[in-house]
């Protein structure tokens, strides 16, 4: 990330805030240091617990895709990498941070887990749950790719006790879809969605993504337009972002001249999704966060999201998967040889981890809970015995004077649309200041 001034255009650099401290600062010393001995402690009391796994397979990977995922694995390998991710699991039981803890919720994410068929999906969840049930789990989410999904394989998924099924559409275009490397086309978008309610998922998101190689603002209001019409529980939205490893940011760095169609402003892109943030909003939606609208704020939750957030424990299982236990965030090997040899040799693959300071912990609890507009300052001085809004007096008279704060009291700060659509960029200035314009990688 750039630092704490704003720019117009989109440059390569990483600019979702998703952890703090940033990942940069994490290391491999403090595996033995402090992430092993973490798990060998028992959980605090009333912390709970989820699990992640990272499903690294997909049919193409995205132009703008940052993730470790592989598009070349044949079946055996595929079989080798869901043997080891139950294995990597067992392993975790033998820990006292985590065996016998009750699971809160389980997320499926990748890459792209609908790429399993649903024998692979069946026998790896039947191998999972045999060491931690997730039948009391408050939700399991499941990320697909509309192209992977027929309706055989959603009623699959559902049986699995999948709750939130969350379809990767990104876009209505399909000039756009291929422009930018996506693998499905918008008919399977419609035939998987009817599909999906037909099977009777609890909740069903869409993603979309705000400023795709070639959008206008023509087709994004096509876009908003079909997804109302389309009526989800909750719509996700992103902003587009270049990370460095990315192939769109590797044309922009070497000037390869790969795509010709530009990358929208970050001006442009907030104002989309304030279009869309508006249209949802008139059709009954309520936003929830800087990134999603729901239906039904009731019913509609995203349980992955906001335990996280509050600094739940979760069990990262595969390649480059990340958690956080008893205080302590780890990561696993960012390299399937690396990840795999360490599991057959009974080891837990972690490569790097960080344990947060008291303060550190306060800061993104902070900066996360921002991301959803709102917070309760009574929440942090209970938690941590600190008054955020003493803390963080000159930064909050920075947005204030800015008008990005629209309401500043000990029961609620809260921050404007306008300050919501770019929250990311404007977190940095809660940073302790050796975590201000590094790297977040």
């Amino acid at each position: 990330m750039s630092g704490a001034a704003e720019i117009d255009q989109t440059e390569v650099g990483s600019y979702f805030v998703s952890n703090y401290p940033p990942f940069s600062v994490w290391t491999a010393d403090a595996v033995a240091a402090d992430g092993l001995p973490a798990l060998a402690q028992s959980p605090a009391p009333g912390v709970p617990l989820g699990l992640y796994l990272h499903i690294p397979f997909c049919r193409k990977q995205c132009h703008f895709c940052y993730f470790r995922v592989y598009t070349n694995k044949n079946a055996r390998d595929i079989e080798e990498y869901l043997e080891l991710l139950a294995r990597e699991w067992e392993l975790y039981q033998q820990s006292a941070a985590v065996a016998g803890r009750p699971l809160s919720f389980v997320y499926f994410g990748g890459g792209t887990p609908s790429f399993l068929s649903s024998g692979q999906l069946q026998r790896l969840v039947v191998r999972l749950t045999a060491s931690a049930s997730w039948k009391t789990a408050e939700e399991v989410t499941f990320e697909c790719e509309p192209g992977t999904l027929t309706e055989p394989k959603l009623e699959a998924i559902r049986a699995l006790g999948v709750t939130r099924l969350s379809l990767g559409v990104e876009n209505f275009s399909d000039r756009l879809l291929e422009l930018n490397g996506r693998a499905h086309r918008t008919p399977e978008i419609d035939r998987v969605y009817r599909f999906a309610r037909a099977v009777g998922f609890p909740q069903i998101n869409i993603d979309l993504i705000a400023g795709m190689l070639g959008e206008t603002d023509e087709n994004w209001t096509a876009c908003v337009r079909r997804t109302l019409e389309l009526a989800p529980d909750s719509v996700t939205i992103y902003q587009m972002e270049l990370p460095f490893n990315t192939t769109i940011s590797r044309d922009l760095l070497h000037h390869t001249g790969q795509f010709s169609e530009p990358v929208a402003t970050w001006p442009t892109k907030r104002r989309w999704v304030d279009e869309a943030f508006a249209a949802l909003e008139q059709a009954g939606y309520h936003v929830s966060s800087a990134y999603t609208a729901v239906k039904d704020p009731a019913a509609t939750t995203f349980v992955y999201r906001d335990r996280l957030w509050q600094g739940a424990d979760l069990v990262g299982l595969g390649v480059a998967s990340f958690g956080h236990v008893n205080g302590v965030h780890v990561q696993n090997a960012d390299k399937w040889e690396a990840w795999q040899t360490r599991i057959e040799h009974g080891e837990l693959p972690l490569a790097r981890a960080y344990r947060p300071t008291n303060e550190e912990r306060m800061i993104r609890e902070f900066v996360l809970h921002l991301k959803r507009g709102s917070l309760r300052p009574s929440y942090f001085t209970d938690k941590y015995g600190i008054d955020p809004l003493d803390r963080f007096h000159e930064q909050l008279d920075g947005l204030a004077a800015g008008d990005l704060l629209s309401t500043r009291s000990a029961e609620r700060l809260s921050l404007t649309r306008a300050a919501l659509l770019r929250v990311d960029v404007l977190l940095q200035r809660f940073f302790l200041p050796q975590h201000v314009g590094i790297r977040y990688t």
